[in-house]
């Protein structure tokens, strides 16, 4: 539940942000309300293989078509907030080597872009700010602390409790994707550990069990369907499961178990009131039986490793705000700091 104290002056509700997330392939940008209502929204290609001076022309460019689109102007943008993925000093507003941003590496985004858009600008990991966006203005908005795994190409995940946003010491709290479920003859994660959350839960290693099982003499529809045009993909694996494909399922309903497993260590440390469920690998959340399943999976793994005495207090559900989760929550962090008189200077 976000915390609607400090400086509200006599024009809050009048109040707009800008919200800006980078991604690997798009940047997305959205001016949102102070109640967190989306007002206009943008995106262009982030064309990060071309380097950060562009990427911050890009974020600019998506910012002000964002800011033009509300029939608004810069200056009545009380702050903006930029969400991006990878490892970074928050509070130095620097990226220090995003792996999906390459050639970003000891980057002062921050800065660059505030002197861009001659604004205060809050920077913010992509999961945190996502997580963030759920608690202000989604699915947790009722809720006083929260867990969030967002599950994509990886596995990333934020902590909200008390709108307090778990940064750690390094700014590298909070990634329950990286806590290890696996010690002996664990997968390989991308970041090199092995048995990590990420290595099971992710969209790389849906593929790489599948291409394993595969291997091994396993079969599946999924096969009819790669050609040299189409390659396989999670969402084949997906569209299939739900058309009744066992090996698809299967290997679906694995990733959930050990889904289950991150959500538990993640919650036997926090006690949140909830752990919400989102990003790309959701399949279909709760509009198809493989989404329903895949959730109800999680929560039984989890009901059976907890605390009995907690087991059906914590609510797990998907998340509501899709896409827009990051650029919502990056514009309520710059609120939050706003209101906190923590603007950066």
């Amino acid at each position: 539940m976000a915390d609607p104290t400090m400086n509200a002056g006599p024009n809050r509700s009048d109040r707009r942000f800008l919200g800006i997330d980078v991604g690997g392939t798009n940047i997305k940008a959205g001016v949102v309300d102070d109640n967190g209502i989306v007002i206009s929204t943008s995106s262009v290609p982030t064309e990060s293989e071309k380097g950060p001076d562009h990427g911050v022309q890009q974020m600019h460019k998506v910012a002000m078509k964002a800011i033009r689109d509300a029939d608004l102007s810069p200056a009545d943008i009380h702050a903006v907030g930029l969400a991006t993925p990878g490892t970074m000093d928050i509070p130095a507003g620097m990226l220090l080597d995003p792996p999906n941003l390459p050639g970003w590496k000891d980057f002062p985004v921050r800065q660059r872009v505030a002197d861009a858009m001659q604004l205060p600008v809050v920077l913010q990991n992509d999961a945190n700010a996502a997580a963030y966006g759920e608690y202000w203005a989604g699915s947790a908005k009722e809720a006083n602390s929260l867990i969030f795994f967002t599950l994509g190409t990886g596995l990333g995940s934020g902590i909200i409790i008390d709108d307090f946003i778990i940064e750690g010491e390094h700014s590298h709290g909070a990634e329950c994707g990286h806590t290890i479920i696996e010690m002996d003859d664990g997968r390989l994660c991308p970041t090199g550990q092995y048995g990590t959350g990420e290595a099971y839960c992710s969209a790389t290693a849906l593929l790489k069990m599948f291409e394993e099982a595969i291997e091994s003499g396993r079969t599946s529809s999924v096969q009819q369907r790669i050609n040299e045009s189409t390659a396989i993909s999670p969402l084949i694996i997906a569209e299939e499961a739900e058309h009744g494909d066992k090996l698809s399922a299967e290997l679906i309903m694995e990733m959930a178990r050990c889904l289950g497993v991150s959500v538990t260590s993640a919650v036997h440390v926090i006690d949140p009131n909830m752990v919400l469920l989102g990003g790309a690998m959701t399949f279909g959340r709760n509009e198809t039986k493989v989404g329903r399943e895949f959730l109800n999976t999680v929560r039984r793994e989890f009901h059976s490793r907890t605390f009995r005495t907690i087991a059906h207090r914590i609510i797990i559900d998907y998340a509501s705000l899709g896409g827009n989760a990051g650029f919502i929550g990056a514009a309520g962090c710059a609120r939050r700091a706003l209101d906190r008189n923590q603007l950066p200077r």
